[in-house]
Parts: structure tokens; C-alpha cells; sequence
């Protein structure tokens, strides 16, 4: 009895020592190259603007896809592609996330999926970099810089993946895109977090 009763425990503290190792920093000049795939579950796409002059309110995309072509060697020769459902948009409001898909707002319908293409990347330091590329929102495509930072890279214990992540900000004015309900009432500067994480595929 007395053995089985810790069996969980041993179990857990097994877990949380390989979840150690694998979040021991893997140095940036030491990510393995190749082609990566986003791993859609946990990668966000968070957005953030001014409320009525008086909160930062936030939203979320998920469900993104693409893939990330990467030599730590050679960072500036990175490539990345992205698409988000703009469907999978959600807020804290339920009234308010039903109307983020109609006309007014992103018009989910009409323009089902944003697009990030990079054409540009420029180091900016150890595990930092600037990407520019093309953002399509709402039928519109305009340039777009990420600030992109490292986060770190190895094994994941629970799928066994060569997994790669990446933290990125941004900002655009949502105007530009022809999303313009509310502005300046709702502020028109939007920022962008990303959580993005991508698995090795060779």
C-alpha cells in the first residue's frame, strides 16, 4: 500500500524533472536548422488596443499555420509564412466576439484568413531580430515589422518534437486595413504579441 501510495508522487516529480530538461536554454547559435512547421496548439496571436480611452482591452486569435525555414548560422536567410483563420478570434465578451466576425469588424466571411510573409529579417542582437514582411488583414496587405525575440528550443517531452519558439510584438493601425468601426472612440493603434512555436520537420 505504502509503495503504490507513491507511485503518483514518483510519477510527477519523474515528469517535472524531464520538463526541467527540457526548458534548460538551449543557446541561440545552437538551434538546430532545418524546416519547421507552426505547431498550431500552442502558438497566439494576442491583440491589444485602447478601450474607450480607459482600458487596454485584448483579444486572441488561434489555430494559426505556416512554416518557418531557420539556420542559426545564417539568421538573416530566415523565412516565415503564416495563416490565421480570422474566424478563431475570441474576446472575454461573447456579444463582442460574435460581432468581431461580421461585416463591421473583420468580416470573417468575406476574408476568412490573415497572412504574414516575411521578406525581410535583420539581427538585432543574440536571439533578437526585426522581421518585415507582408501582413494581409481584411483584403488588405500591408508592410509589417515584428520585433522577435528567442525563447528557446529542444525536445518536447510530452510529443517528443524538436520544438522552437519565439516570442514577437508589433503594432499597426487597424484603419489601414479598412477595419475602421469606432476610431478614434476605439483606438485605431493596434499591438501585436505572438507566442509562436514551431516543430522541426527536417
Amino acid at each position: 500500500m505504502t509503495s503504490l501510495s507513491f507511485a503518483p508522487a514518483l510519477a510527477a516529480l519523474s515528469l517535472v524533472a524531464t520538463l526541467s530538461t527540457a526548458q534548460a536554454a538551449t543557446a541561440p547559435q545552437d538551434v538546430q536548422a532545418g524546416t519547421y512547421q507552426v505547431e498550431t496548439t500552442h502558438t497566439q496571436v494576442t491583440f491589444s488596443l485602447l478601450h474607450f480611452g480607459f482600458t487596454e482591452y485584448s483579444g486572441l486569435f488561434s489555430g494559426a499555420t505556416g512554416s518557418l525555414t531557420y539556420d542559426a548560422a545564417h539568421p538573416a536567410a530566415s523565412k516565415l509564412s503564416v495563416s490565421i483563420p480570422v474566424a478563431s478570434v475570441q474576446t472575454t465578451s461573447a456579444k463582442l466576439t460574435d460581432e468581431l466576425h461580421g461585416a463591421d469588424w473583420f468580416d470573417a466571411a468575406r476574408y476568412p484568413t490573415a497572412t504574414f510573409v516575411s521578406t525581410k529579417v535583420v539581427p538585432t542582437g543574440t536571439g533578437t531580430a526585426n522581421v518585415t514582411g507582408n501582413f494581409t488583414l481584411h483584403g488588405v496587405t500591408k508592410p509589417l515589422t515584428l520585433q522577435v525575440r528567442y525563447v528557446g528550443a529542444g525536445i518536447n517531452p510530452m510529443d517528443k518534437a524538436y520544438t522552437l519558439g519565439f516570442q514577437a510584438t508589433g503594432t499597426l493601425k487597424r484603419s489601414d486595413f479598412g477595419v475602421k468601426t469606432y476610431v478614434p472612440m476605439v483606438g485605431d493603434e493596434v499591438t501585436l504579441s505572438i507566442a509562436g512555436a514551431f516543430e522541426k520537420q527536417n
